[in-house]
């Protein structure tokens, strides 16, 4: 849980790349972070919540995390 740790500006790209296949949570709400949401995160393929909301970031949602549930992707 990365929640209300004040970290800023953007989400690393690399961040996907790493070996975290099987992280079920990634926490980033309440943070500053700016940028695009990178689509290196749709190969992080176990993850269950995926939470970025109370950022400042921008753009669309890349399309491969659209496929996402719902109560998976808050942003």
């Amino acid at each position: 849980d990365l929640s209300y740790n004040s970290l800023s500006g953007t989400i690393p790209a690399a961040l996907g790349s790493l070996s975290l296949s099987t992280l079920a949570t990634l926490n980033l709400n309440s943070n500053q972070l700016t940028g695009t949401i990178p689509t290196g995160l749709e190969s992080l393929a176990a993850i269950d919540t995926l939470n970025l909301s109370n950022n400042s970031l921008s753009g669309t949602i890349p399309s491969a995390l659209g496929l996402l549930s719902a109560s998976t992707l808050k942003t």
